[in-house]
């Protein structure tokens, strides 16, 4: 983002002037003040962060910190999750634990089209406290017993994100339980389909996804008894087949505090017994299940604290990403292990403008004011684009003023300094959004855009630590560091954990590539979970253990090692497509260049190898295109704007001005595309809970278009 040709010399010059003097003022005490061993931010970005313990290119590369040996744990001799959690307790039994926000009232609010959204206005926080969740805990696990849960034998939970969730969790980790989680975005085939795999008797869920998900599917799964509903209000006038019973988690918490259960003695699981049966949400084919031990969920929550420096009781975590998801269920545990409190959330109530919050009151991240968050990258374009249209909305002057400022700050934080008169006067509103005492910022599960990520440095004051992970290495491999303002990187790889790169001939990626080393990432240690459940075949294609006895795991995914020991994530496998003509095309690589095009709210490339071009769906900003659309002269409702042909070509000459403006050859452009009139939500089945792209479901969703497109039909 730079300044505009139409702005005010007079005005640019004056800011200029000014900021040069404060910068002059400022300055001389900042070098008379400093301590000799103080660093610049710009230093520290300069520091090594990770080099290859073997010398060879190809690494395997360690963090500076962990040379002498990975890291597996937080503190000597805990080393399973109900010890790690237990611990917290004993150290801050009466600091805040788990917080939800009362519900106040509820109502029907019709909007312009016609369509009825249901509204809610919401209260304070109420916080239970280490203690009294530990209370809960036990009751709940012992409750669970007295229903029959075996230890070692699978137990589900398919439920939203929220206090209870992690009270669940905690429960069947205290009592070995193997936790099998469900998104609660799944199909009804795929629900089934875990539950079968993980011979589920009992399962742990909500009123609404009972009645929703649940009660289809229940003479699907035949094992399956007992129905513990975590709402407080439980209806039980539907019906439901013979053999299932539903309880309340009041109930059972009730039945685990009777003498006669709360007394009988726990079977405590050990570091190597399996936590978690982790079903993804699949961006290809049938959900599989990762199997997760404690000692893996440890390993890779140490390394994760290592990145995020001073935690402590006074912090606070807005909880809203689903915990079936391995960043969330990490993230909450990193906070867990240092008693931190958090407070939970949806994406429906999580800002003032969300969908289900009131107009005219607050969201809950204003209410709750987090220190930490952690967000996907999806989430993190969409506010920008948001605050980027307000800023097209300002007058001439604010605009300019806002402008001028954002680059004096990029600038600054180039040079590696700090900008808190500026952070004060221009971007206090702005950092506000996100409730104004974020200090950390944490993103996950798919690449972030370096503008993006550039952007919430500078408005929302506060470093982004860029990781990549996966459900297979424990949502362990790299988060860059916090003083590290470098963008398009994901940091260097965390204590717990290394990784190596793998040769990829077809794709043209080698460790012997100048100037960085590339190829396929691999990453080993700890943190490497156990592999699929019941699928050994897959386990052997992705697994594998190395002479040491280590072992490894293989992402799929391409990167590059920079000279510092930071990776660059610059391709996937399963993207590469080749083209008629030879040429092979990134897909991934087109989205993310397309991807931050103010037009687009999401895009998929697609292209077929008996084609010669690619072909693209679009989902486009709302407000963009009917701007686009009125300049254009072209009327009609949203559904007619997205399928009028005159709107695609003049979208496609944005998109292509964009590819070439991001140095895209011409075969990666698309040459035809397709706007979606709906977004893609998980609940569209079209993108994992992480918003990552379903491919095989949207060729399914758009094959009467690839065939229009291709010219078949």
């Amino acid at each position: 983002m730079r300044l505009t040709q139409d702005l005010s010399p007079a005005v640019v010059l004056v800011f200029r002037l000014v900021v040069w003097l404060y910068s002059l003022i400022s300055y001389l005490p900042y070098l008379l003040l400093r301590s000799p061993e103080s660093q610049s931010l710009s230093e520290c970005s300069r520091r090594l962060k990770a080099r290859s313990v073997s010398g060879d290119p190809a690494g395997p590369y360690r963090d500076v910190a962990a040379l002498k040996g990975l890291e597996m744990c937080l503190h000597p001799g805990i080393n399973t999750l109900d010890q790690v959690f237990q611990s917290s307790v004993s150290h801050f039994p009466n600091s805040d634990c788990l917080g939800t926000r009362e519900l106040l009232s509820e109502e029907d609010e019709t909007q312009e089209d016609g369509k009825v959204f249901k509204k809610v206005i919401l209260g304070e926080y109420r916080w239970m406290s280490y203690e009294q969740v530990f209370k809960e805990v036990n009751a709940f696990g012992s409750g669970l017993a007295a229903l029959g849960q075996k230890p070692m034998k699978n137990i589900a939970i398919f439920c939203e994100t929220r206090a209870e969730w992690i009270i669940a969790a905690q429960a069947c980790f205290m009592y070995n339980f193997p936790l099998v989680t469900l998104y609660s975005t799944l199909g009804g085939p795929a629900i089934a389909h875990g539950l079968n795999e993980a011979e589920v008797s009992h399962i742990i869920t909500s009123k609404d996804l009972l009645e929703t998900k649940l009660k289809s599917i229940f003479i699907e799964v035949p094992r399956l008894c007992h129905v513990i509903v975590v709402d407080d209000k439980l209806s039980t006038s539907s019906e439901y087949p013979r053999g299932i019973s539903i309880h309340s988690m009041a109930s059972v918490k009730e039945l685990g505090a009777r003498p006669e259960n709360a007394s009988k003695p726990k079977n405590p699981p050990c570091s190597s017994d399996v936590a978690v049966i982790m079903y993804t949400s699949g961006s290809t084919g049938v959900p599989k299940g990762v199997m997760i031990s404690h000692s893996n969920i440890i390993s890779g929550i140490t390394g994760m604290t290592h990145r995020i420096p001073k935690l402590v009781e006074d912090d606070t975590y807005i909880g809203y990403l689903p915990l079936a998801h391995v960043l969330e269920l990490s993230a909450e545990m990193v906070c867990l292990a240092h008693g931190c409190r958090i407070g939970y959330s949806s994406p429906q109530t999580l800002s003032d403008q969300s969908t289900k919050i009131k107009k005219g009151s607050r969201g809950d991240i204003s209410v709750l004011r987090p220190t930490l968050m952690a967000a996907v990258p999806e989430i993190m374009d969409r506010i920008y684009k948001n605050v980027m249209l307000r800023v097209e909305q300002m007058s001439g002057f604010q605009r300019t003023l806002f402008l001028l400022a954002y680059n004096y700050k990029m600038e600054q934080l180039a040079m590696g300094y700090s900008t808190p008169l500026c952070d004060k006067l221009v971007f206090r509103k702005v950092r506000a959004l996100l409730g104004g005492r974020l200090r950390v910022l944490l993103s996950g599960g798919a690449p972030l855009s370096a503008a993006t990520q550039r952007f919430m440095n500078i408005c929302f004051c506060c470093p982004v630590g860029q990781g990549y992970g996966l459900t297979e290495t424990c949502g362990a491999g790299t988060i860059s560091h916090l003083w590290d303002y470098s963008t398009g990187r994901v940091g260097a790889p965390l204590v717990c954990c290394e990784l190596q790169l793998k040769d990829w001939i077809e794709g043209g990626y080698h460790s012997t590539d100048l100037p960085c080393p590339r190829g396929e990432i691999l990453v080993g240690g700890p943190s490497i979970t156990m592999g699929y459940y019941k699928n050994t075949h897959k386990t052997s294609e992705d697994f594998f253990v190395d002479k040491k006895g280590q072992r490894w795991f293989c992402t799929g995914d391409i990167g590059e090692i920079h000279g510092d020991g930071c990776l660059k994530i610059i391709d996937r496998k399963k993207d590469l497509v080749k083209l008629q003509a030879g040429e092979y095309v990134s897909l991934g690589k087109v989205e993310a260049a397309l991807k931050n095009c103010p037009l687009v709210d999401n895009i998929c490339a697609y292209a077929n190898s008996d084609e010669s071009y690619v072909i693209g769906f679009v989902v486009p900003n709302q407000k963009q295109l009917l701007a686009l659309a009125e300049r254009k002269r072209v009327r009609g409702l949203w559904e007619e704007l997205c399928n009028n042909p005159v709107i695609e070509e003049a979208v496609l000459t944005v998109l292509t001005e964009a590819a070439l403006t991001a140095q895209l050859e011409r075969f990666e452009i698309p040459r035809k595309i397709r706007l979606s009139v709906e977004p893609w939500t998980p609940d569209t089945g079209l993108v994992t809970d992480s918003f990552k792209l379903k491919r095989k479901e949207l060729k399914t969703h758009y094959q009467n278009d690839i065939e229009r497109m291709y010219g078949a039909k």
